[in-house]
């Protein structure tokens, strides 16, 4: 074999791989991209978990506060609203079930995308 052959011999060795490394840099940025959007979706699921729980608690004070005269008004109305103001849905309220003057709000709030909505409840009133 000359050195003509043994040249022709190494330049299809190196044709074969031609292309390996954009291939293996093309995976690497998919795994990437998935990988950022898994922690956009845990992201956007715990801030309206807190948004949830936030507008629960303070739905949850509105209505205890109707409920034991500190305000005017029906309970869960004063809930809902003070629920709407912070995105919230009232999914159930519950006056004096726990006690006089108690109030426990559930509320859901909506998640863009593929996630379910947030829940939140709580629970306001004087002590058991």
């Amino acid at each position: 074999m000359d050195r003509s052959g043994a040249a022709a011999g190494a330049g299809r060795s190196r044709d074969a791989e031609s292309g390996a490394g954009t291939l293996l840099m093309a995976g690497l940025a998919l795994v990437a991209v998935l990988l950022i959007a898994a922690a956009v979706l845990v992201l956007q699921a715990a801030s309206a978990a807190s948004k949830a729980a936030t507008a629960a608690d303070l739905a949850a004070l509105a209505a205890a506060d109707v409920a034991r005269g500190l305000a005017t008004g029906d309970p869960c109305a004063a809930a809902s609203s003070v629920a709407g103001r912070h995105g919230a849905r009232v999914q159930d309220c519950t006056i004096g079930g726990a006690g006089p003057g108690t109030a426990l709000v559930r509320v859901s709030v909506g998640v863009a995308g593929p996630l379910p909505d947030a829940l939140g409840a709580a629970r306001a009133g004087p002590p058991p």
